[in-house]
């Protein structure tokens, strides 16, 4: 069994900088690189609870060192906040940053721009293709980019086929 625990502790190793410094640094390029908050508060939100654990691991190293699987938790957690699937670092700031920052500022939290929905549906799509859709609003404009989308809403709803009654059927 002790071959088991080696395993973990060097996949540990491995795994922990890829998902928690190469693949958000790449997303947090990625996000930079659009014209959309959402992703933006994705990847800032890692990045200030990833900043807090660093200093309370460099604080209290000697504690955590007694944690049993402290590195598996803490890679599980990382990944949580991490993946696009996820969401968990939009999911933190909505339920604890955002509330407690307008109450604070007395204002409300409900003023963003974009419904729930859309917030979902951005964070579901490839950056690759948030990058895109920026790069096409920024050469033909928002309205060309409204209007294309429009277009494609009026064809794929012309397009369905309709079912139609069965005159046998009452």
């Amino acid at each position: 069994m002790g071959w088991f625990w080696t395993l973990v502790a060097r996949s540990n190793a491995v795994a922990g900088p890829i998902v928690m410094l190469l693949y958000p640094l790449y997303a947090s390029v990625m996000a930079i690189e659009s014209p959309f908050k959402e992703d933006d508060q994705q990847w800032l939100t890692y990045w200030v609870l990833y900043s807090f654990v660093s200093l309370l691991e460099m604080a209290a190293a000697p504690v955590f060192a007694w944690i049993p699987l402290y590195s598996t938790i803490k890679l599980a957690i990382a990944a949580w906040l991490v993946l696009p699937q996820f969401r968990g670092g939009v999911i933190l700031y909505e339920k604890f940053v955002k509330p407690h920052f307008y109450a604070a500022l007395g204002g409300s939290a409900d003023s963003s721009s974009l419904s729930s929905g859309q917030r979902k549906w951005l964070g579901s799509i490839k950056p690759e293709t948030r990058t895109a859709i920026a790069k096409y609003v920024q050469v033909k404009g928002p309205e060309a980019f409204e209007k294309l989308v429009n277009s494609e809403l009026v064809k794929s709803i012309s397009q369905k086929p309709r079912v139609e009654e069965n005159p046998h059927t009452e």
